[in-house]
């Protein structure tokens, strides 16, 4: 009797323990027919026990998975377990989940298989996790494939296009474009660069969108954003004439908007995706798509200088050409009036004048050299004294005046004597140097018009002249180190750095310069000087 209770009791612990599991524990036998369904079981699945037993299996199997049970009997026949077999089943509503499964074969008193004991449990979340990791790291690897991309292009046009393209398909947007952070001459609006999902047709009809309230979230810098629907946005559809999108512009409601910034914190420009359905991105498009606007901004600051340093350098060669030239020349010229000497000394008093033009041309040379030396080297200094307006005007044009006998130079001052505190010498070569290209430029009008009057506590001097002109094109370049503007019909000499050093002579007095022009009507040279004392 006490062995019978004692089996008694064991069953009904083990009873006990299997209700109390937290895993859903299910037996069935060889045919597949449930013979025990424990309360996690009903938890999980949905069914009650009174549902449950003397049902097929197959009662939670997906159909799709009714031949996987087939070898899950099979092995169990076998007499092998079955250990942590990942799957997925149905509960009762038909919603289909991921399980790991555990068969065991069960044994009658004699030792033969009758049955098989499972143990399942759900794995939804474990799954969930695995999911989002491998999501993660697919997006890492994503991030950091386009980063190398972008890290090794050159090419600026490519650089956006390869961003533009690669951010679209990450946050799923049906189209998604970079905006081009460059405003027009009335400072608002946008170019369009590069355009993923959609033919660039599909905005040209538009023109370039302007610098709305929504737009200039992300052109100024302010953040990200990120709308669900953007018609029901407070700030949008304010801007006439469209009132928000223009009739027959790609349908946009979910919206998202990601500034790319340069290292140096410069907004270059904006990167905007759009999809016709709600919600559609997410705070992970988000994080992703502002982690490649990061590598995108430092891939077209890395650009940017790479063609600087090529025009730079092709400009370093250009000006060791012009510099060996503008050497050889006066020496040669030079060379061959010394010769003329020797050969006929009766005449040097013809040939002398000659010779001190080109000397003084080679002097003029190698100041400039010096001087820009000295300004690369951070040795430029400015030896001020108080000097009247009227005095560096006379100087500079008595000096101009020995530059071209053809040429006429009409002074105009105010009446008022006004004090500068100045370099005289280097203000008189800025002025001289502006002469010097007056006259170069303007052989078939021989007036050169200087004019001078106070602004406050300004003063600005102009010298105009009625030559060739500067296109417009050249106009902010003109003031650049070895900068010249290219004509075919101008057959003047120099280095380009006449304007370069009368830019940084000006600035040296807190001062600015900049220069007016129309083609074939003349070019006006500004400055702008304070007439109070420089500390």
């Amino acid at each position: 009797m006490r062995t019978e209770q004692d089996l008694a009791e064991k069953a009904a612990m083990l009873a006990a323990l299997v209700d109390s599991s937290d895993d859903a524990i299910i037996s069935k036998n060889l045919n597949g027919i449930i013979t025990s369904w424990n309360r996690a079981a009903e938890r999980l699945f949905g069914h009650t026990e009174m549902e449950a037993i003397g049902k097929n299996i197959s009662l939670i199997i997906p159909h799709d998975k009714l031949k996987e049970e087939e070898m899950i009997i099979s092995t169990i026949r076998l007499g092998r377990r079955l250990e942590h077999y990942q799957t997925t089943r149905i509960n009762k509503e038909g919603k289909e989940f991921p399980l790991s499964v555990t068969v065991s074969p069960i044994l009658n008193a004699e030792g033969q298989i009758v049955g098989a004991s499972k143990i399942a449990r759900d794995i939804s979340k474990q799954k969930e996790v695995e999911s989002i990791m491998v999501q993660y790291a697919q997006r890492l690897e994503l991030i950091n494939e386009t980063g190398k991309i972008l890290s090794a292009e050159l090419d600026i046009n490519q650089i956006l296009q390869k961003t533009t393209d690669a951010t679209t398909k990450l946050c799923g947007a049906a189209v998604g474009a970079f905006f081009y952070n460059k405003a027009d001459s009335k400072g608002e609006s946008l170019l369009l660069y590069t355009l993923s999902g959609a033919p660039r047709e599909a905005f040209e009809k538009f023109g370039t969108p302007r610098n709305t309230e929504v737009f200039d979230i992300t052109f100024s810098g302010k953040g990200i954003l990120r709308s669900d629907d953007i018609t029901k946005d407070q700030r949008y559809g304010k801007n006439s004439p469209h009132k928000g999108m223009p009739q027959g512009h790609l349908p946009v409601v979910s919206y998202l908007a990601v500034p790319v910034i340069s290292q140096s914190g410069i907004v270059i420009g904006g990167l905007f995706f759009g999809h016709p359905t709600p919600a559609m991105f997410t705070k992970d498009h988000e994080t992703l798509v502002q982690a490649i606007a990061t590598h995108a901004g430092v891939a077209l600051e890395n650009a940017k200088l790479y063609h600087e340093i090529q025009a730079l350098s092709a400009r370093k060669d250009e000006f060791i050409g012009f510099t060996s030239h503008e050497l050889k020349t006066p020496l040669t010229a030079i060379k061959g009036y010394v010769q003329l000497i020797a050969q006929h000394p009766e005449d040097v008093s013809k040939i002398l004048p000659n010779i001190d033009r080109q000397v003084s041309r080679l002097s003029g040379i190698i100041s400039d050299l010096l001087d820009l030396s000295k300004i690369q080297a951070g040795k430029f200094d400015l030896n001020l004294q108080n000097v009247s307006l009227g005095a560096l005007v006379k100087e500079s044009c008595e000096s101009a005046k020995q530059l071209s006998a053809a040429h006429t130079i009409d002074c105009r001052l105010p009446a008022e004597n006004i004090i500068l505190k100045i370099d005289s010498d280097k203000m008189v070569q800025v002025l001289l140097n502006i002469f010097s290209n007056a006259i170069k430029y303007s052989s078939n009008n021989k007036k050169i018009i200087l004019s001078a009057e106070r602004t406050g506590d300004e003063v600005k001097i102009s010298i105009h002249d009625s030559g060739i002109g500067i296109a417009t094109e050249h106009l902010d370049k003109i003031f650049n180190r070895f900068y010249r503007v290219n004509e075919s019909s101008n057959k003047t000499q120099g280095l380009g750095l006449g304007l370069y050093l009368c830019k940084e002579f000006v600035e040296g007095h807190r001062g600015k310069i900049w220069a007016e022009s129309e083609e074939e009507k003349g070019t006006t040279i500004h400055i702008l000087l304070p007439i109070e004392s420089i500390d």
